[in-house]
């Protein structure tokens, strides 16, 4: 069902430390994004976390650090940036803009209806890295990388999930207050 195309040399030694990476285009990551109200951005920024622990043998735990994002995303701008670069990413982003965009993006839920729908486009200040990011795997010799041409059954879980709450937020702002 799930087709995929495998971006790996067979002439290179894989390091087998790191687990097979899974890269989506980024059509998909916005359309996941917005169709999770932004929980998806969550899941990119654990497996980015899960991926640099691997890779560099440490001990940090990649759920916390992407629950808690808010102390560190600003070094996982760094490090994916800095990783880009050694693959020969020409592009390059300001980690402090875009952790400071990120964050005050996500704030402006708690602005009025329907205003707050304005918060989940902070998916716009994970493009940069998530392009740099792919970029590297797509371009690390010594990584299994599989690009996803389809969802996955997760993410299709997580589309029909978004469905039914974007259905829900639409109903619920077109309804009248009644409480008055």
């Amino acid at each position: 069902m799930e087709e995929n195309k495998e971006n790996f040399n067979n002439n290179v030694e894989v390091n087998d430390v790191i687990e097979t990476q899974n890269i989506i285009s980024l059509n998909r990551f916005i359309f996941l994004s917005v169709a999770s109200f932004g929980l998806y951005e969550i899941w990119w920024i654990y497996k980015a976390w899960r991926f640099y622990q691997q890779k560099e043998q440490v001990d940090i735990m990649p759920a916390a650090r992407a629950i808690f994002s808010i102390f560190y995303l600003h070094s996982l701008f760094e490090k994916i940036i800095e990783f880009a670069k050694e693959k020969g990413y020409e592009k390059n982003y300001s980690s402090t803009t875009l952790f400071v965009g990120f964050i005050v993006g996500n704030l402006l839920t708690k602005l009025p209806d329907p205003f707050w729908l304005v918060s989940i486009g902070s998916f716009v200040f994970l493009i940069p890295p998530f392009q740099a990011l792919n970029f590297a795997k797509q371009n690390s010799k010594d990584l299994i990388v599989i690009e996803q041409t389809s969802f996955s059954s997760r993410q299709i879980a997580l589309i029909i999930v978004g469905i039914i709450f974007w259905g829900l937020v639409l109903l619920g702002m077109t309804m009248e207050d009644v409480s008055q």
